[in-house]
């Protein structure tokens, strides 16, 4: 979904290893990691570094909307920044980690801020881009909750998008809607 600006399309979640379970860590070699992961974040320009943490903030906002953020959206977050090969696997864990503490610990006005940051640093394509990679990691855990979609709402708003297109985009996950889905199961349509 980040093909615009992070280059091609990830494999369908069916074709990606489930994460590992990280071994013990090492705290040296911790320290190490980080380091390097922060000097290539610091040898990106300025402004592709503020795009991605902007967008991946952006995505760590949606995912938290029910105040959770599953496993299964973190492991989507981070495919979504490795997409294009710009940000390897450990870079791309470490920014979903940066970004969710962030989402987790600020919110609030940071949330309206962040996204404007995005706004004015992506393209129009990026932004429908990650509107609808806020849809998929909602959808990461097999339903996307009434305050996700209300957050995606909110953040579709704030980057401009129209209600026609962000209509069509929340089309794209209809059946992962739990609304949705609530009514299939009370009516007996599964």
């Amino acid at each position: 979904m980040f093909n615009r600006f992070f280059g091609s399309k990830p494999a369908p979640a069916s074709d990606v290893a489930p994460r590992p379970t990280p071994a013990a860590p090492d705290p040296t070699g911790d320290t190490a990691t980080v380091r390097r992961i922060v000097a290539k974040l610091e040898a990106m320009p300025p402004e592709q570094a503020r795009l991605i943490a902007s967008a991946a903030y952006t995505l760590a906002r949606a995912a938290n909307a029910d105040l959770e953020i599953s496993d299964e959206e973190t492991a989507a977050i981070e495919r979504e920044l490795q997409a294009h090969g710009s940000l390897d696997e450990a870079t791309a864990v470490l920014v979903t980690e940066m970004a969710k503490l962030q989402a987790r610990t600020l919110g609030g006005p940071e949330d309206f801020s962040v996204t404007r940051e995005f706004k004015q640093l992506a393209t129009e394509q990026q932004k429908l881009d990650v509107i609808r990679a806020c849809f998929a990691i909602g959808a990461a855990n097999g339903s996307i909750s009434a305050e996700e979609t209300a957050i995606v709402n909110e953040i579709a708003g704030e980057l401009d998008i129209d209600d026609a297109t962000l209509n069509s985009i929340r089309a794209e996950f209809h059946e992962q809607l739990s609304a949705v889905q609530l009514i299939r199961k009370i009516s007996g349509d599964n």
